[in-house]
């Protein structure tokens, strides 16, 4: 077989010596760059050449494997850092041939908000700065042995300039230096070992083979003109089909939380979980194959060691695999056997880089005999100019047969020196729910005494002492009068709020691929439902429902806070971002009133990219969203209660001596009302009624998709009318529509209920109620909502209303 450093040995004079494994491990290229003209190709690296996954993992893993023989006990307090981009995969690997070792490795891609924990240069490198970002900064600060790792060891000036970097913060006794080949000159031998003396610490190096590469006078000259010879007549690609074929989409089913590598820091939980979950992401990646022949998993730039741990695990599958990766690096392609790099494929960035635009290349990948190619990048890179015309995946598609595009979740690390974010609350610990069925990102301060007397509340919230979210009403206990009205309520109207579920439900999986970025294959939209807590739960319960039912989708479900005036909880939504692609995250609530919360909703998002600030709602009497299932103003039952209709969870509560800066924001379980819940019991009822308004579904579907939905706002103006007519002068103490005027009733201190004249039954409760309370029901005309409820204005304990009459209380 011929060496892959032929052509350039002859043309240019180099020559490499040393060991007799290195033509095996390296071959070489061409590259225009000032400092350096000649490129060391790995054959075992897997960025540049395509290789067996194995193999590249196995050389990685011996390494770390002969680290842990040399450290001997001290391995268990070993941290193994690796360098970007060419080294981010084989450092992971060495790290787990270490054994439990923690992992991180150096990256070009800045974290806003992350302060460094280190950074250095790298002298011959096309591109010069990296950055140390630990999530955890105690990563680097003990004291234990620091593994670094790097594909070759020409100069020692990189490994150097991070153990100076790193020595004068973290100083330790012991630092492993480990790269596939040593190429070093004499004088940089001797400068490693005065720089040990310097330090006082002990420097190891491990290597498969060392060597030397031989340079001729005037190399650097002879190899730009040579560059510049080849570039003024570009070899020609490999003949590409003549339609590009679509990229399949694949989930992949990514664990939840877990990094997508070391640049922030990967440890040996981490692992574990991974370890775990690759066979059915293999499996899942197999299916989308569907028998393809020969294949490769392509990565992409810093992202190495999930392909790699992918691609091995198609290979233990049977499967025929290459793996390699793009790169930033601008290497000559020259179509000779005895040349490293064959083809080129050059494409923009596709990552919002944070050094602006420009090309990005895949080597040896075009005419490579490949009958399919996996593509895997970060939920980062996924955006429009991966998908563009001439963009990654459109080269792809013209030169392989089968593409198939795997996108793992960009990990979101914590604002810095904040704690770990928990996982989210969910049943029987937290709510009566199941736990599948929604998980809470809520802390939980059911042990708080949070609760006061509706009127004090009113009074505090009024007068500016207090925001309504710093305390919670108490529970509200309805008469067996009223729980039978619930009942009755409840058994009229569950088919219809079976079809409204049924129809927001179907809109949203008809809607979400528009939504997404392009190249989401539209027949496997994979929303994350976000409910708005408490009212918007129940909702999203039954959605999740309606979507395992009718399609067997089986969503993840999670209930955010979101307060009027504060906004929403800006550390579930980091939360959200770190676990999923914000672009797949559906907003859920029950029903809109004015259109208050819909405006806060838009306004909280401007500060968070990739979410989608419209809100799936039941009913939109308000005209204030464009996804609903209905914009008539009934009853639906879960308004009539409080929390034992809501999992037995409170209202969400924002109070400064409560909720730091790094907390979800609280809720309570009333575990004592386990005996009044009727949470699931609504849930059951209305599911049950899902069969038999699929067809009615499906016709409401059909016409709303074809239907300007634009919100008019009606509700707001009409607000706005009825604070001025009845001298309020204050929009938010007007609630309008069946579900606000009951939570009025419940929680505040009404003035009085206006209803729409000749209202039926979906007003009883709300008769009944304001009985109870002592509160006048007014009839009117031209009232949009079936019903609004009057918070009494300007309200003190024993004042009277605008109409000069005293206000009662129940």
């Amino acid at each position: 077989m011929v060496w892959t450093g032929t052509w350039v040995a002859e043309r240019l004079g180099v020559e490499l010596t040393g060991d007799d494994r290195l033509p095996e491990l390296l071959g070489l290229a061409l590259r225009r760059n000032p400092k350096r003209a000649h490129l060391l190709v790995s054959n075992i690296l897997g960025k540049h050449v395509p290789q067996r996954p194995g193999v590249v993992h196995r050389a990685g893993y011996d390494l770390g494997v002969r680290v842990g023989e040399l450290l001997g006990a001290d391995a268990a307090a070993a941290v193994v850092l690796g360098y970007a981009e060419t080294a981010t995969g084989l450092g992971h690997a060495v790290a787990d041939g270490v054994g439990a070792a923690p992992y991180l490795h150096s990256t070009r891609r800045p974290v806003p908000g992350l302060t460094p924990a280190g950074g250095f240069e790298e002298s011959h490198s096309h591109a010069t700065s990296h950055l140390l970002l630990p999530e955890d900064p105690a990563l680097l600060a003990g004291t234990g042995p620091l593994v670094l790792v790097d594909d070759e060891f020409s100069t020692g000036n990189t490994v150097l300039n991070t153990i100076r970097d790193l020595h004068r913060r973290y100083p330790r006794d012991r630092y492993v230096i480990v790269a596939l080949v040593d190429m070093r000159a004499p004088e940089d031998h001797a400068r490693l070992t005065a720089f040990a003396a310097e330090t006082g610490a002990t420097i190891d190096l491990l290597t498969l083979a060392a060597g030397t590469v031989r340079l001729p006078d005037g190399v650097l000259e002879k190899g730009r003109a040579l560059v510049e010879s080849y570039e003024r007549q570009p070899q020609p690609l490999p003949e590409g089909r003549t339609l590009a074929g679509a990229a399949v989409r694949v989930d992949l089913d990514w664990p939840d939380g877990l990094p997508d590598g070391g640049r922030h820091g990967f440890t040996q939980a981490h692992r574990t979980r991974l370890e775990r979950a690759l066979p059915g992401m293999a499996a899942r990646l197999a299916e989308a194959l569907d028998g393809a022949g020969r294949t490769l998993v392509l990565g992409f730039e810093e992202l190495m060691y999930a392909p790699l741990a992918l691609a091995v695990a198609l290979e233990e599958r049977g499967a025929d695999v290459r793996y390699s990766t793009t790169t930033r690096s601008p290497v000559l392609a020259v179509d000779d056997p005895g040349y490293a790099i064959r083809t080129r494929l050059v494409f923009p960035a596709h990552d919002d880089p944070a050094d602006g635009p420009g090309e990005r290349y895949a080597y040896n990948v075009a005419g490579g005999g490949f009958d399919a190619v996996v593509l895997v990048v970060d939920s980062a890179a996924d955006t429009p100019a991966l998908h563009a015309p001439g963009g990654l995946l459109h080269q792809l598609t013209t030169h392989i047969p089968r593409v198939v595009l795997a996108v793992v979740p960009s990990y979101v690390p914590r604002p810095q020196g904040a704690p770990m974010l928990p996982e989210p609350l969910r049943g029987p610990a937290f709510s009566s729910y199941a736990p599948e069925e929604v998980g809470w990102l809520l802390q939980d301060l059911s042990d708080v005494e949070l609760e006061a007397p509706t009127e004090e509340r009113e009074e505090a919230i009024q007068s500016g002492g207090a925001h309504y979210a710093e305390s919670l009403p108490v529970e509200y206990q309805p008469s067996p009068q009223y729980q039978q009205l619930f009942h009755a309520a409840l058994e009229t109207s569950a088919a219809r709020i079976a079809r409204a579920v049924g129809t927001v439900t179907e809109t949203v999986l008809a809607e979400l691929p528009q939504r997404l970025r392009p190249g989401r294959d539209p027949h496997e939209p994979r929303p994350v439902l976000v409910s708005l807590a408490r009212a918007g739960t129940p909702v999203g319960v039954l959605m999740r429902r309606w979507a395992l039912h009718r399609h067997g989708l089986d969503l993840p479900h999670y209930a955010v806070s979101i307060v009027r005036g504060r906004g929403i909880d800006a550390n579930a939504l980091r939360w959200l971002a770190a676990h999923h692609n914000p672009a797949d995250v559906v907003f859920v609530d029950g029903w809109t009133g004015k259109g208050a919360i819909t405006r806060e909703l838009a306004e909280a998002l401007k500060d968070f990219d990739g979410f989608d600030p419209e809100i799936a709602v039941l009913a939109d009497p308000g005209s204030c969203v464009r996804v609903y299932g209905t914009r008539e103003d009934f009853l639906i039952p879960s308004a009539c209660l409080n929390s034992t209709v809501s999992g037995l969870i409170s209202r969400t509560v924002l109070r400064a001596d409560l909720v730091g800066p790094h907390d979800f924001h609280g809720g309570k379980f009333y575990r004592e009302l386990a005996g009044a819940d009727l949470s699931n019991h609504f849930l059951d009822t209305v599911a049950a009624r899902f069969d038999e308004v699929a067809d009615a579904v499906a016709a409401d579907v059909k016409e709303l998709l074809g239907t300007d939905r634009t919100p008019t706002w009606e509700g707001w103006a009409a607000v706005e009318r009825i604070s001025e007519e009845y001298g309020i002068h204050d929009v938010n103490l007007v609630k309008p529509g069946v579900g606000e005027t009951t939570r009025v009733l419940l929680r505040r201190v009404p003035w009085k209920i206006l209803a729409q004249r000749g209202a039926g039954a979906d007003l009883d409760h709300v008769r009944l109620l304001a009985q109870q309370r002592g509160v006048p029901i007014e009839e009117v005309d031209g009232l949009p909502y079936t019903c609004v409820g009057l918070i009494h204005p300007h309200y003190t304990r024993g004042a009277t209303g605008a109409d000069g009459k005293a206000v009662t209380h129940a």
